[in-house]
């Protein structure tokens, strides 16, 4: 099965925020076919946690976009650096950002098994 495309991902992430009530915004688009997703969760109290592409070892068969803590609960200023660093390094990336006082991202999370 192939993987889904980041820009088809990206666009049904921002649909799936706005059916929850969820603001959230595309800051950098990326790479259509393959760049990363990163997503920024401003949790509007001055903390914000940033996810990104969970590590290989942690993914499975399914081809579905998985993602783990990349910084949770840090000024924003520091999730801004760490994204400029990333840019840095992959300027075919995708950053989206998600406003939300109660920190959901409604993402899949890798987990250990």
């Amino acid at each position: 099965m192939a993987r889904l495309r980041s820009d088809f991902w990206v666009s049904a992430y921002l649909r799936r925020c706005g059916v929850e009530g969820v603001d959230a915004a595309l800051r950098k688009r990326g790479s259509a076919e393959a760049g990363a997703v990163f997503v920024k969760v401003d949790h509007l109290d001055g903390t914000a946690s940033l996810y990104g592409p969970a590590p290989q070892l942690f993914l499975d068969d399914s081809d579905e976009r998985r993602f783990s803590p990349v910084l949770q609960g840090v000024m924003p200023l520091d999730v801004e650096e760490r994204m400029a660093r990333e840019m840095r390094f992959d300027p075919d990336l995708w950053l989206v950002e998600v406003d939300d006082r109660a920190g959901r991202h409604f993402l899949d999370l890798a987990t250990e098994s």
